[in-house]
């Protein structure tokens, strides 16, 4: 795949990352959603981007990431200094041991590289939901849970009777992933990492913030409260470009809401002309944490929304249906 050089490009101000769904677009299939992905972390990788993270989701004919670990495993394997991880693991559709087996195994194959980021959510309709046999009141048991996974990471002791091999003694960063004051106050709780999904539920974003600086405990993970944020971004050459890229998401997000998921559609620059004033309304309010443009236009965007939330480093999901246009956002993103 060609990518542009790029020059006099400003670096951002916060370290940046990138969010990976693995997306099927329309006329592909998974195989071509993970060949795009480990093409992706390695360029992410040479653009200075910190972090690759995958998301746990079910049964979405538009989402390759449904075995998580081993797509994370597959882009490990493929890149060298990038750290990469899961964006996050929906811990109560599995027990915490099978987790800190799988993490045990990629941070033993990829030493120093391997983030765990952990979410409550069943990532899945009700249906799918009771396939996985996922409990009803699974998510009650979420901050049990994670206790119960981090204890499988700390040193082998004589009298543990259940141990996670490999898992026990390696140094697996746990974050928790929200987008309500419940994630908030857990992973202040604990003293972890925060990372929050404003790039689809923003609603929430600056209370969970609040909640999570003012009631935030050290730990031996993390002496101080940091803050990631998702953003949904798409950089262009021109602002037009930049708006068109986005409408794929745009197209998506409609259907999804409205009982109809699907793959990644190509852009309709008449999308937003065709829809309903209350589809239009419910756009503009979940996808707000959204930048789209040129390269000035990203970068001033990405800067109000460090300024406004004080965030400590912006993780970028680009989905654009074209994967030369995806890599050339991710590129202009970063002023490569």
């Amino acid at each position: 795949m060609r990518v542009r050089h790029l020059t006099n490009r400003r670096k951002p101000v916060v370290p940046l990352s990138v969010l990976d769904l693995a997306p099927i677009i329309e006329g592909g299939d998974a195989a071509l959603a993970f060949r795009h992905s480990l093409e992706l972390a390695q360029h992410a990788e040479r653009w200075g981007y910190r972090r690759f993270w995958l998301a746990e989701h079910h049964g979405m004919p538009g989402i390759a990431s449904a075995a998580t670990a081993v797509v994370i495993g597959h882009v490990a394997g493929g890149t060298s200094t990038i750290r990469v991880g899961a964006g996050g693991i929906m811990l109560p559709n599995h027990a915490p041991l099978v987790i800190a087996e799988q993490f045990g195994t990629l941070a033993s194959l990829y030493p120093g590289r391997i983030d765990l980021g952990l979410g409550r959510a069943p990532g899945s309709d009700q249906l799918t939901t009771r396939a996985l046999r996922r409990g009803p009141m699974a998510a009650e048991s979420f901050p049990e849970d994670v206790l119960e996974l981090m204890a499988y990471f700390r040193p082998a002791e004589p009298r543990r009777l259940v141990r996670a091999v490999p898992g026990e003694g390696l140094d697996v960063p746990i974050w928790i992933l929200g987008s309500s004051l419940f994630g908030a106050q857990l992973a202040a709780e604990l003293g972890l990492p925060y990372a929050f999904a404003s790039h689809f539920a923003p609603a929430a974003l600056l209370p969970a913030l609040e909640v999570y600086r003012g009631a935030f405990r050290p730990s031996a993970q993390l002496e101080r409260p940091f803050v990631m944020l998702g953003v949904n971004v798409f950089a262009a050459d021109t602002d037009a470009e930049g708006r068109r890229l986005f409408t794929s998401l745009q197209q998506a997000f409609v259907n999804l809401r409205r009982g109809h998921p699907g793959r990644l559609p190509p852009p309709d620059e008449t999308l937003l002309d065709r829809l309903a004033p209350g589809d239009l309304h419910l756009v503009n309010e979940m996808l707000s944490y959204s930048v789209a443009g040129s390269p000035t236009t990203v970068r001033r965007g990405l800067e109000e929304i460090v300024a406004r939330t004080g965030a400590d480093e912006l993780m970028l999901a680009s989905q654009v249906y074209d994967h030369e246009a995806r890599l050339h956002s991710y590129q202009l993103a970063a002023g490569d």
